[in-house]
């Protein structure tokens, strides 16, 4: 039993990466993402608190970066908690944070760890290499508006 429950909650992640992230599938945002969903990046000073805000940022993100592709490498869960390391990647083909598009293309690290209560992601802690993609993309901090 215990380990459908923790299958349960990788599945309920890897939908979230899968088809709402890389698929672009925001008509699920509300069967994975809790109303009261957090997400805590330091590379996105806001903090989403809510599908809909949450969606919005991707689609953003996906607007400058068109082909992005989070690859999930491994997954850990225990209790309400599951953690993944991935790849992200993408080709800077939009504007971003004011930045009109490189053409260049980035590959970084992240690692995340997702809170899972009642089927639905209810907070995230994400730390992604932002830097680093800055740095592939040749975009200086100061060039940043946000």
């Amino acid at each position: 039993m215990a380990t459908t429950r923790v299958h349960n909650k990788k599945t309920v992640v890897r939908r979230f990466i899968g088809e709402i992230i890389n698929d672009g599938n925001y008509e699920i945002a509300d069967e994975v993402i809790a109303e009261e969903y957090v997400r805590h990046d330091p590379g996105i000073p806001d903090r989403q608190r809510d599908p809909d805000e949450f969606v919005e940022m991707v689609q953003t993100f996906r607007k400058a970066f068109p082909d992005a592709r989070v690859t999930i490498e491994d997954m850990v869960a225990e209790d309400d908690l599951v953690v993944f390391r991935a790849i992200d990647t993408g080709t800077h083909k939009g504007r971003f944070m004011g930045v009109e598009p490189t053409g260049k293309s980035y590959e970084v690290t992240g690692l995340t760890m997702n809170r899972i209560e009642d089927g639905k992601l209810t907070e995230t802690w994400a730390n992604w290499d932002t830097l680093g993609m800055l740095e592939q993309l040749d975009i200086t901090p100061d060039q940043l508006s946000g």
